[in-house]
């Protein structure tokens, strides 16, 4: 396979740009978003958790259709397109109205293009490398995602500094955010298409069981650590509550994306050469670890060293789970990609609800029960090993 810059195929690079892009579009609104929907729009924190579930439930609910779509026509491109368009067209609803209704809406509707275009991103991205180093090719690809989203804190950050904490100023933000979604579209558009095998004749409610047992066998432990994912909102109000301004909150945010950066390339490496089984166990450490750290964090700078750390989990969920799913299912890997994507996405609603509900009650037990539910997780993953490449479903319903 042709290499180029950093030793992966150019298309790895530009797809890698658009995902820049589109999240220093996406996160420069999101920085903000939770402070905005209840401080300033004055919406409850009850309300952000149930908003910010239908958000993750959303930005799954599309992911099974979307990959079974990619893997029965083969096709990648035309797909991600049209995610990546219809969430540039979502934004623009910021344009013309701040509600508590419409920055909702906005929240909801924009997830579905990433529902839509993320099995298929996916699976492009994973045609464009081989084996050895899909670790590496995943962990590049965030990388250079999560730089946008490094930048994105840092323009709003700096555009509520010069112009002030007004609605007019988050209104610039959101006019920018738009065009820099529109420019990702474009350069999508010059990215070349790799078709994957078609299965045309293969029905959409049957394509579950020609999953592999491995991949069937991971869906459950993922299943469950959904239960302890809330909303990465709740943390940044934590941060607010503890003393840290709304452009501090800003700068939080571009930290963790900055630690995501700065890990994804050594976790997706260590990965391509121990084996990805212990990245993921090292995920649900590190997330135990910093759920546990906020229930007694009351300084700044344990904040800080909080938002690191789940910048070093976080890279490990979204990348390396990911290349992970890529190493149990050789063959229909959109369609996996899907599933995953839906299954959790579906559990992260209920998620959202609980620590919403929790929180009202005291914050701290949000984070525990987030501690529990992931030990819980953790240790079914060990028991029902889904790497084991002789694993049958007969094996998985004897573990479990």
């Amino acid at each position: 396979m042709k290499k180029g810059p950093l030793n992966v195929h150019p298309d790895v690079i530009k797809l890698g740009i658009v995902s820049f892009l589109t999240d220093l579009s996406s996160e420069a609104i999101f920085s903000v978003f939770s402070l905005f929907f209840t401080v300033v729009a004055g919406a409850s924190t009850s309300l952000l958790g149930l908003i910010e579930g239908l958000a993750d439930l959303s930005a799954s609910s599309l992911n099974y259709f979307s990959g079974w779509l990619s893997d029965r026509y083969g096709k990648r491109k035309p797909l991600a397109v049209a995610g990546y368009g219809f969430s540039t067209v979502a934004k623009t609803i910021l344009l013309f109205g701040t509600s508590v209704l419409a920055l909702g809406s906005f929240r909801v509707i924009e997830r579905l293009g990433k529902s839509f275009r993320g099995p298929p991103k996916d699976a492009w991205l994973a045609e464009m490398t081989d084996e050895s180093t899909k670790g590496y090719v995943f962990g590049l690809h965030k990388a250079m995602d999560k730089a946008g989203a490094v930048l994105g804190p840092l323009v709003a950050y700096f555009l509520l500094r010069v112009l002030g904490e007004s609605t007019g100023t988050f209104h610039v933000i959101f006019f920018l955010a738009v065009i820099t979604a529109a420019l990702s579209v474009v350069v999508l558009l010059f990215i070349k298409d790799r078709p994957g095998i078609s299965h045309e004749r293969e029905n959409m409610f049957k394509a579950w069981g020609t999953l592999s047992p491995q991949f069937r066998s991971y869906l459950i432990p993922a299943g469950i650590f959904s239960l302890a994912y809330f909303s990465f909102g709740f943390l940044l109000l934590r941060a607010y509550s503890i003393g840290f301004s709304m452009g501090d909150v800003v700068l939080l945010y571009a930290l963790f994306n900055v630690s995501f950066v700065i890990i994804s390339i050594p976790i997706g490496k260590l990965g391509d050469i121990f084996g990805r089984k212990y990245i993921v166990a090292l995920g649900y450490v590190t997330y135990i670890i910093m759920s546990l750290g906020f229930v007694f964090a009351t300084e700044k700078w344990e904040v800080v060293i909080l938002f690191l750390l789940f910048g070093i989990f976080y890279s490990i969920d979204d990348a390396q789970s990911k290349a992970f799913i890529m190493d149990i299912e050789k063959d229909r890997r959109a369609t996996a990609i899907g599933v995953y994507n839906f299954v959790t996405g579906l559990i992260y609603l209920p998620a959202s609800v609980i620590a919403g509900v929790l929180w009202v009650m005291n914050p701290a037990y949000a984070f525990i029960f987030a501690a529990i539910v992931t030990s819980i997780a953790m240790g079914v993953f060990i028991v029902l090993r889904p790497w084991n490449q002789n694993l049958s479903q007969q094996d998985i319903t004897e573990n479990y």
